[in-house]
């Protein structure tokens, strides 16, 4: 009767033994599918990689920081487009969601697709016992990068100087 697998006596802070495949002719690297198609080797099995944050996740959590004073308005630059870099530099200004203790947060936070590559995305923001609602519009450009194109932050809209 042949084994089919041998158990050796491993001592505490050993390594395991080496695994000799000898059914490959030595050294030539194993064939793999693509990933993604079924039967495809996994890295680790039993292991899920986290969950991937929607872009309407990230983008409130950083105009939460940006409007509350906790990251500079230029860290948005390049993730703006049109009027929402001049929008939301209106708005930091006055640091409308700076509070005392307690730190703004995104308590909920809710989307309407308006299009394919356009998002309206709505959030209430918490801090402490108040509550505040934000709104901004998010666009997938030719790069296939999310860029936020226009911001509201709880009232009316002010207007700009621009706006006839």
């Amino acid at each position: 009767m042949n084994k089919v697998m041998t158990r050796t006596r491993r001592t505490q802070g050993t390594r395991p033994p080496v695994r000799h495949d000898t059914r490959r002719p030595g050294g030539t690297a194993p064939r793999t599918t693509p990933r993604g198609t079924p039967g495809a080797p996994r890295a680790r099995t039993g292991v899920l990689a986290p969950p991937q944050p929607r872009p309407t996740d990230v983008f409130a959590d950083r105009l939460v920081e940006v409007l509350s004073g906790h990251r500079p308005v230029h860290s948005m630059l390049r993730h703006t487009a049109g009027r929402a870099y001049d929008e939301l530099a209106r708005l930091a200004e006055h640091s409308p969601l700076r509070t005392r203790g307690t730190r703004p947060f995104v308590r909920d936070i809710g989307y309407y697709v308006a299009r394919p590559g356009a998002v309206e995305a709505f959030a209430r923001i918490g801090a402490g016992d108040q509550l505040r609602a934000m709104a901004f519009r998010l666009e997938q450009g030719p790069d296939l990068r999310w860029r936020c194109t226009a911001v509201e932050l709880g009232g009316t809209r002010t207007p700009s100087p621009q706006d006839d």
